[in-house]
């Protein structure tokens, strides 16, 4: 037995959405006395409501919190539960009608993939030089955060000098002042702490879904990053209660939408510090959602005090834009150079040549990105280093150019590679800039108002990510059209034998096309508009928070229209065997067959659609190749496969001395 269970023991109850504090006596009473507690203090809360009638309802069940486990009133608590668990009492006429639907979960699920695992590692943010990989990483729970230890004499600093000019009763923005048209309206001291509380609440007006926990996690530790640089005037405890509600996974309500981009990005910040100040919805791994000073509570933690100015360097600044957008930034690089690897298979199936990717071709019109792509192609394509059975079966074909499709992947995929490599640019320093109003620098003594919040920065960026990273789908869906269509391919029509008894691969390429069409819109840029707000005060704002949003949404699109070329592209393979393609494009064919299996006839298509995709967000088409691209790459001197091609001339006595005829053929590896 735990001692923990030895003491007194405090459970947090969820009745119809409000969660209730219930002590026992060192947990000898009955689950049947829980419900029966939980229920009266449901009531009693609600005394306050006339429009809320109390409850008559009979308990139906009571249940862990975590896993929906149905739990026996008749049972001792201290036997099945432990000291902070969390329980759902599940009321009669909450149980799920098949006409009505549920009126109430019955249980609070984790809402995150699979068991949550408390990282065991720290990272060390000092405000200066997180990267977008890393702020991805601790969004995903892989890391603690723990501070370095020149952030709290920088905090400190800053926090005195705001505190003495409050001592000496001078008119500050945001600090003795109201806010944006109340700018001018001086705040008595005795209403300094109100005048905070009142910002966090009455700007906690964002709508829509919640954010997701890893993007709560992104967002919260970004804000920790961007005050440990100290111009915000926080405090120290306040700073440090965030890292400690961050180690504990415990997460506030944020809502997706509502911020215009500046002055920072209010309603999503403003929601991140409600919760740490008790108020609102918080979640945990092992609560689920429920009400925030329950959730902090039960990890032993304190709802935020807000001092002079506290809440407005809490909320001003581009933190969802930034957070957004280095997730967009990290998954677009991912699909990005996986692009390469699948359009070289479609080529490869579509008996293209590699002689558009000659390495002089690239270097007449030197981009860095078109250069790369084109290396990765020749590093995986048919080569003296990676003969292909496929490439040798065509070689002396009629054919005298690829489509654009195939032969200019290098100048449309090597644009987006220098777009990732822009915007990573500018997302880094945007992830360890001061965006707060007004700064604190405490070295010259001094608090000024400025307008490092306007997010039009990041919102400029992440609207030519989107631009350029949806160029990857819309050449993609135009290469599986190629594969669909048997004038152009060679191949049955749609991927599929039985044509007409089967569809094959028909839908998956409406499927892309209609992504690709959506992208169009969506990269409509959200930040050439915008619009007056506050009275006139605000009159120019970035638009930045939707910049971000639909930038993820069109990655996402591009991670599906590649997953469907790449399951077609392999299919293609089938009709092509047993010839064999190169020894990298293989071990992706083998990936892929891995979770895949061939079409041998129709079948539920969608989950083969999610399962490629996945592969390809965990950027497992990556791990198989790269290490063939770096043995490329070392290659010293690189030696040059170029075949022979009709897409390519050349005079016959240079031809000879180039290539001499061999007194034997070479043998292919099989």
């Amino acid at each position: 037995m735990k001692s923990s269970k030895l003491k007194g023991m405090k459970l947090s109850v969820r009745v119809r959405g409000e969660w209730f504090a219930i002590p026992c006596n060192k947990g000898q009473e009955t689950i049947k006395w829980l419900g029966e507690q939980s229920l009266q203090r449901y009531n009693k809360s609600k005394a306050a409501h006339e429009h809320i009638l109390h409850t008559k309802d009979p308990i139906a069940e009571i249940r862990k919190t975590r896993g929906g486990a149905i739990l026996d009133g008749d049972d001792i608590i201290r036997d099945i539960l432990d000291d902070n668990d969390f329980v759902s009492v599940v009321l009669k006429s909450d149980k799920s009608s098949p006409i009505t639907g549920p009126v109430e979960i019955p249980y609070v699920p984790e809402q995150v993939p699979g068991r949550f695992k408390a990282p065991l590692d720290y990272l060390s943010l000092d405000g200066f030089s997180l990267t977008t990989d890393d702020l991805v990483l601790l969004g995903k729970g892989r890391y603690k955060i723990q501070l370095e230890k020149e952030v709290a004499e920088r905090v400190v600093k800053g926090r005195k000098l705001l505190e003495d000019i409050v001592a000496e009763n001078k008119v500050v923005y945001g600090i003795t002042t109201g806010f944006g048209k109340f700018a001018n309206t001086v705040i008595p001291n005795e209403k300094l702490i109100e005048l905070q509380e009142n910002l966090i609440r009455s700007h906690s007006a964002g709508v829509g879904p919640p954010l997701p926990p890893d993007r709560v996690r992104m967002l919260l530790a970004l804000r920790i990053n961007v005050l440990a640089k100290g111009f915000s005037g926080i405090s120290l405890k306040v700073l440090n209660q965030y890292v400690d509600a961050f180690n504990a996974n415990c997460l506030p309500w944020v809502p997706e939408k509502g911020t215009v981009g500046a002055s920072g990005d209010l309603a999503p910040l403003s929601h991140l510090a409600l919760g740490m100040m008790g108020e609102g919805k918080m979640w945990s791994a092992e609560s689920g959602w429920g009400e925030a000073r329950y959730v902090l509570e039960a990890h032993g933690l304190q709802p935020i005090k807000l001092g002079p100015k506290e809440g407005l360097a809490l909320i001003n600044g581009t933190q969802l834009i930034a957070s957004l957008g280095a997730e967009a930034l990290e998954r677009a690089n991912a699909i990005c150079r996986q692009a390469d690897i699948i359009a070289a298979l479609t080529l490869e199936v579509l008996k293209g040549t590699t002689k558009a990717f000659d390495s002089d071709i690239h270097a007449a019109r030197p981009h860095k990105g078109q250069i790369a792509v084109a290396q990765r192609f020749r590093a995986v394509l048919h080569s003296d280093q990676h003969p292909s059975e496929i490439a040798n079966s065509h070689r002396f074909c009629n054919r005298v150019q690829d489509a654009y499709t195939l032969r200019c992947c290098p100048q449309v995929h090597g644009v987006v590679v220098d777009t990732i490599s822009f915007v990573k640019t500018l997302l880094t320093t945007e992830l360890n800039s001061g965006t707060d109003n007004p700064m604190v620098f405490a070295d010259r003594s001094e608090i000024i108002s400025g307008g490092n919040f306007h997010g039009e920065y990041p919102a400029k960026a992440l609207d030519y990510l989107a631009i350029a990273v949806h160029e990857l789908a819309s050449i993609s869906e135009r290469r599986l059209d190629r594969l669909m269509n048997p004038a152009y391919s060679e191949l049955p029509a749609f991927l599929t034998n039985d044509g007409g008894l089967n569809s094959g691969f028909m839908i998956a390429h409406c499927t892309a096309a209609s992504l690709v069409s959506e992208n169009k819109v969506l990269c409509h840029p959200s930040s050439v508009d915008s619009l007056t707000t506050s009275a006139g005060t605000e009159d120019h704002v970035s638009m930045g928070g939707f910049s971000a949003r639909k930038a993820l949404t069109v990655v996402e699109n591009v991670e599906h229209v590649l997953a469907i070329e790449l399951l077609a592209a392999c299919q293609a393979i089938e009709f092509l065997r047993p010839l064999r393609t190169t020894a990298p494009l293989e071990e992706v064919y083998k990936l892929v067959r891995a979770v895949v299996k061939p079409w041998t006839k129709d079948r539920h298509m969608s989950p083969d659609i999610d399962a490629v995709t996945k592969i390809l967000r965990e950027e497992k088409v990556w791990e198989k190749i790269s290490p063939y691209i770096d043995n490329y790459k070392q290659l010293s001197p690189v030696q040059e496969s170029r075949p022979s091609s009709p897409t390519a001339y050349m005079l016959e006595e240079v031809a000879r001395k180039l290539n001499p005829p061999r007194s034997k053929k070479r043998k292919l590896a099989s």
